[in-house]
């Protein structure tokens, strides 16, 4: 089921689907496609049904990055593993990145304010997290540009032709990258989460290589590619209501809840993978065991059964039961980090550069992805002090 061809807004497609076949498969893949609000909670939260586990016994490419990480394991060892970087990303250690944070965001803004213009993924939604979450990791100032590209590769999910070679290639790359960084830490232990993760234990054992492969590779693309488009959607979504930013600039408070309802609204990640572990009825479909599920997050966060007028941005949205960090025991973990980070540079950008817009007549163009959602260059103009 190709959702490409609807880049910037596939949510009429969604709601189609959720009328027309809310539990469909596609004879091309052989992959059910969920879209109502109810059966993705379902398939997000049953994990004795709907296994995590990814590319079966013998994963290559992207899979084999992936295979032994928190998003493709089933309890009991998702728990043991759960447990090893919880500490990291509790309310407390996340609030003590706040002054940091902070002052990244602040020199961010600072070398652009007196433009009047500037690209806003590439001047601060990308920047900001991938030094966050490569300082947490220990990762060097010269090696984050690629840390960046490698992320961008690996959430094109483009499987044929140039594209998926490229995503070979990467994943060749990162793996060479992360033995290397693994074995450097292993001799010469830091503060960072990679030392952590290496002298760690569950019941007397140390992590095999390919759950800290997991580990670097999940921290690398949940780190940065959900925050970058968590800030450049909230700009998008507040920019298109008006009066909305002039809102929030005079009431922060409003800050935190206006950012639910853009995780509600433009989801940074788009869908998740299950497999089936026994024959299950979902909707009035029956799965036979072993089939490929994919939960569409995005549709089921525009579920008007759910949300009234889930079509509309609404700052004042309550309750918001999103589904845009999961649901269940994958819900995830840095949450906690995603929303400090697009709090911080959300009321940074209000009190830096007033009159936020879009740039009029900007042409936005969607990130290559149907699994998360973010624009590749989102211009905007402001009134330079």
């Amino acid at each position: 089921m190709d959702l490409t061809q609807y880049p910037l807004d596939p949510f009429p497609q969604y709601e189609h689907m959720r009328t027309s076949a809310p539990v469909f498969r596609d004879d091309v893949t052989g992959s059910w496609h969920v879209f109502r609000y109810s059966d993705v909670q379902r398939v997000l939260s049953e994990h004795a049904t709907f296994s995590s586990r990814m590319g079966g016994d013998n994963p290559s490419g992207t899979g084999q990055l992936f295979a032994s990480s928190l998003i493709t394991t089933d309890p009991p060892r998702h728990r043991q593993l759960r447990s090893l970087v919880t500490q990291a990303f509790t309310p407390k250690a996340v609030d003590a990145l706040a002054p940091r944070i902070t002052g990244l965001t602040e020199d961010l803004l600072g070398g652009i304010a007196a433009g009047g213009n500037a690209d806003l993924i590439r001047d601060l939604a990308y920047p900001l997290p991938v030094i966050v979450i490569s300082e947490l990791m220990g990762i060097p100032a010269e090696d984050r540009e690629r840390f960046k590209h490698w992320s961008d590769v690996i959430v094109s999910q483009t499987r044929t032709g140039p594209a998926g070679a490229n995503q070979d290639a990467t994943t060749s790359e990162m793996v060479e990258y992360f033995l290397a960084l693994i074995e450097r830490r292993r001799s010469r232990p830091g503060t960072d989460l990679i030392s952590t993760l290496l002298a760690a234990e569950i019941d007397g054992h140390k992590l095999t290589v390919p759950e800290l492969l997991g580990f670097c590779s999940l921290l690398l693309v949940a780190g940065n590619e959900t925050t970058t488009n968590l800030i450049g959607n909230a700009v998008l979504s507040l920019a298109e209501v008006p009066g909305a930013l002039g809102r929030l600039r005079d009431d922060p408070a409003l800050v935190p809840q206006a950012l639910e309802e853009v995780l509600r609204f433009r989801s940074p990640v788009q869908s998740m993978y299950r497999v089936t572990v026994a024959e299950t009825a979902l909707g009035d479909r029956l799965l036979p065991a072993g089939s490929p599920v994919v939960a569409w997050i995005g549709s089921a966060n525009r579920d008007e059964q759910q949300f009234p007028r889930a079509a509309e941005f609404d700052v004042d949205r309550n309750p918001n039961r999103h589904l845009a960090f999961g649901h269940g025991i994958h819900f995830c973990l840095g949450a906690p980090l995603a929303r400090l980070e697009a709090r911080i540079a959300l009321e940074a950008l209000l009190n830096r550069l007033p009159g936020l817009s879009v740039a009029p007549g900007a042409e936005l163009e969607r990130m290559d992805s149907s699994i998360v959602y973010g624009l590749k260059e989102l211009p905007v103009t402001w009134q330079p002090a």
